[in-house]
């Protein structure tokens, strides 16, 4: 479906004249089982979010959220929120690409994702990158809170305009708090409108693929990962806590992914 298409959630039309967007929202709830596994009580989506679980490994619950309309497109307010009980484990990931697309209604699109993940919890959020296409203009926020002793492995990945396409407007905010502390909180912005020389050689230096990665173990807290680059344009950087966070820049989507999945394993 084009953007310029009509989409129909929940009783509502988003794309005709007079309409902001759509509003729609997923929920996942986790809860160790009793039995060593991990049940997921709440699963709930709307719209263009929809879940499924997925065939478990080990103790770990799979989901993968579905995009079953395109967008966000302007005016869109899509909200995924997650929690994660003691001694659960959740692993989440997407079945494709988020694209951000331009749409009929005015105004910004925004992508909002709250994460909670209790004391003996774990989450792995591992979703696939989001795209920002030209004529976009897309907000998202990531907050992530972790109690003392919870686990946390965060991709994310952002490709700045599809093939041969100069990018959409893109503001990006993550948030991890620890125990009610920040651990890590970082704001990006890419795009027309975002401060000058954000394509430039102390920037981004030309590259149109740009990802980080955290994790967060207790055992960082004893044994902090060393801070060392990962080739010319990747860097791995210990936070101040039982955390470390991996930087990377790339020509294209599919390098972005070898070098974050290289530095994951070499975490694990």
């Amino acid at each position: 479906m084009g953007a310029g298409a009509a989409r129909r959630v929940d009783g509502m039309t988003a794309g005709d004249a007079g309409v902001t967007g759509v509003r729609a929202l997923a929920r996942i709830g986790a809860r160790a089982d009793g039995r060593g596994g991990t049940a997921l009580p709440t699963l709930e989506g709307q719209g263009p979010l929809a879940l499924r679980r997925t065939r478990a490994s080990g103790s770990e619950a799979r989901v993968m959220l579905v995009g079953a309309m395109s967008g966000p497109l302007g005016g869109d307010h899509f909200t995924v929120e997650a929690e994660v009980g003691e001694g659960a484990r959740l692993h989440v990931g997407s079945a494709a690409a988020t694209i951000a697309l331009p749409g009929q209604a005015k105004g910004e699109a925004r992508y909002d994702v709250r994460l909670t993940v209790a004391e003996g919890g774990e989450l792995r959020w591992l979703p696939e990158q989001l795209i920002s296409a030209n004529g976009s203009e897309l907000c998202v926020s990531t907050g992530v809170d972790l109690a003392a002793g919870a686990r946390l492995v965060l991709r994310e990945e952002q490709v700045l305009g599809r093939a041969n396409e100069e990018p959409g407007r893109l503001s990006s905010r993550l948030t991890v708090r620890l125990d009610g502390r920040a651990l890590l909180d970082q704001e990006l912005f890419c795009g027309p409108g975002a401060p000058g020389g954000w394509d430039g050689p102390a920037v981004l230096a030309g590259h149109r693929a740009l990802g980080q990665l955290i994790v967060v173990r207790p055992e960082f807290g004893e044994k902090p990962v060393e801070a060392r680059l990962l080739g010319e344009y990747a860097v791995v950087t210990p936070l101040a806590g039982p955390g470390v966070l991996v930087t990377a820049l790339a020509p294209d989507a599919l390098r972005l992914r070898r070098i974050l999945d290289e530095a994951l394993g070499a975490l694990a």
